[in-house]
């Protein structure tokens, strides 16, 4: 277990804590009446699969959508305004075939390389939220030549 006052490189693997913490979802919001937009994007486009929310929570509107290890809890609220900054990392077996997707669905993808022995891509969601997708590169990856998209020497 790490403790404050020791920083680990990236690449360790010891960071664990007494609590066995993990991800259960990632909350986003939407304006008011957005669920329909916010459907045709995580469902028609990402391929998710919209899950029902349980009764005292459905009464406040949004939606659920989970696939793979992946849900998302999409809020609605009032004064909605998008996140540009704080945005959910989310990790893709095929980066490439999704960027085609995105793209082919008209969303821009904008491919980033600042983020060593990643390859990933930003988005904006049905309503402006920024979402990161991304992938490890193998060790074999990381520092090779290579004309992909987002697939930094």
């Amino acid at each position: 277990m790490s403790g404050r006052g020791r920083t680990l490189p990236y690449e360790s693997t010891e960071a664990a804590s007494a609590f066995g913490l993990g991800l259960h979802h990632v909350q986003l919001t939407l304006p008011p009446g957005g669920e329909e937009d916010c459907r045709r994007f995580s469902v028609d486009v990402l391929g998710m699969t919209e899950i029902r929310k349980p009764p005292a929570l459905a009464a406040r509107g949004g939606l659920w959508v989970r696939a793979d290890a992946l849900e998302l809890h999409l809020g609605v609220e009032e004064g909605f305004r998008p996140s540009r900054k704080g945005h959910p990392g989310i990790l893709v077996a095929d980066l490439d075939a999704l960027a085609e997707r995105l793209t082919a669905a008209g969303t821009a993808v904008t491919w980033d390389d600042g983020f060593p022995g990643h390859r990933r891509f930003f988005v904006d969601d049905s309503h402006g939220n920024r979402l990161e997708f991304l992938c490890r590169q193998s060790p074999e990856e990381h520092g090779r030549e290579d004309d992909r998209p987002g697939h930094a020497p």
